[in-house]
Order: structure tokens, then sequence, then C-alpha cells
């Protein structure tokens, strides 16, 4: 499937800063599952700096704003050819070992709700694997506005509401606690005419699976992405893989707004 996106994040504070400084995970990930057509990141009045591979394998870059300033737009247009493999992360290079993947954040700390969530049974790992992004599903509603940035997988298993970002730090708090390494990814995700899928901006797990490696799982639409997906980057939860990370110099209130759409493009 070929997928055309444009997302713009718009950055405004109340008072002018002296400048801004951020940290971009918007590069989509190199593995066989897609294949970047074209690709393009601007920053308004932003100078772009250095830029890396981290151990992860995502593409890390650096943009620097110089105030006084008081509005910023981040805005990414692209093209990317996407493949369906069923959710396994094929070809993605990466140095990191799945191992580092067991330590619980905050968001991501399993208490005896999702320590007792997590137990669906023994068998083989996929299955295992599964059985728990399902029960995610059934636990925590889809409800966009019931959580927010900071809400905790606890708290919104406790409420049973949530959106993508409370999903995947449920089942990744639920794995991590049977000693399965699962991380957080952020991406995009294409719905059709009919709404069948959640949130253009999209995030989901990626579990560390025996005989298969990385595999993702979206319990918020109850399947593995396929080729409506597109990967950008990881981490061990929702701020740690941002695409957008950032710190001001200067005291401000700042606010943010984000539109984002995945379409089908043209051949």
């Amino acid at each position: 499937m070929l997928l055309q996106v444009n997302h713009v994040t718009r950055y405004v504070y109340d008072r002018p800063v002296r400048g801004v400084v951020q940290s971009h995970r918007l590069t989509p990930s190199v593995f066989a599952g897609q294949k970047v057509i074209d690709w393009q990141v601007t920053v308004s009045d932003g100078q772009k700096g250095g830029s890396f591979r981290d151990g992860a394998g995502d593409r890390i870059e650096s943009w620097s704003i110089r105030g006084p300033v008081s509005e910023i737009l981040v805005t990414v247009t692209g093209r990317v050819e996407t493949t369906d493999l069923v959710g396994v992360l094929k070809g993605h290079k990466e140095t990191t070992p799945p191992q580092s993947y067991l330590r619980s954040t905050a968001p991501t700390e399993a208490d005896v709700a999702l320590t007792e969530l997590a137990q669906v049974g023994e068998g083989e790992p996929l299955a295992v694997a599964h059985r728990m992004a399902e029960a995610v599903a059934g636990a925590i509603a889809y409800a966009p506005g019931t959580t927010h940035a900071h809400t905790t997988a606890a708290e919104a298993l406790a409420q049973g509401q949530g959106v993508c970002q409370d999903h995947a730090h449920a089942l990744i708090a639920m794995a991590r606690a049977r000693g399965i390494p699962a991380r957080y990814v952020s991406g995009y995700l294409f719905a059709d005419a009919e709404g069948q899928a959640h949130e253009a901006a999209h995030a989901w797990a990626e579990l560390h699976v025996q005989g298969y490696g990385w595999v993702g799982f979206d319990p918020a639409n109850r399947c593995c992405p396929d080729d409506r997906y597109i990967r950008l980057g990881s981490g061990l939860d929702a701020q740690n893989a941002a695409p957008i990370r950032g710190i001001s110099r200067g005291i401000a209130e700042e606010a943010m707004d984000v539109t984002v759409a995945v379409l089908a493009a043209q051949q």
C-alpha cells in the first residue's frame, strides 16, 4: 500500500521564549515492511543540527530555533510504501538487546490488577502474546478524552477506558510482568472511509516473542500492524518514544495542537 502522510504540530507560547531545542523521531523505520518514497521534515525558522541512528535503530534528528519565538510549526510530509508482514519486524537493524526492555517505567509499572490480567495461561509464546493483547482490548474500552498524557497503565485499567497509548502501556506492563521484553512504538495508521481504525497518529506495542523476534500488537484495533501502519520509532514508554521532544529557554506556557492525515496515495 502507498500511504501519504501530512502531519503538522503547532506550538504556541503565551510569551516569547529565548529559544527552543527539539529532538525528532519523525523518520520512518528502515525494515522490510516499509520503503520511504519521499519524506520531508521542516521546522519554521528552525536550523537542522546533527542526526544519528540510535541503538534501537531509530533515526534521531536535532533542531534549534533561535528566539524570540512565539510559535513553531513542525511539518512532516511524505509517502511510504508498506507491506503486510503480519506484525513481525523483519530486517530491522538495531543493537540494543531485547532484555533492555524488561525495565519498567512509571507509566508501565504493573500493579496487582495488571499482573492478574496477564495470567492468560501458558503455551506457545506467540499464542500467549495474542491472548494478552486480547485481554487488554477487552479490559480497556477505546474512549478518547478519558485519559491524558500522564495516565499510567494501572490507572487506565482501573477506569476501564483509554486510548491507544493506554492500550500499549497496559500490554507492555503485562508482558514485562511475565518476563517478556516489550516496548512502545509510535507511528501512523491509515483509517478507511468507514472509520474502521483509530487515530492517524497512532501507537502500539512490540513484544519480543521467542522464535519470531519483535512482533507488533495493537489492542486498540484488535490486530497486529499490517500495511495500514507506518512505524516511526520505539522506546520504553510513550515519553521515551515520543516523535518530538524539546525544551525551551524562558518562562512561558506552551500550548500544542496536532493535525495528522494519512491517505492512500497515488502511484
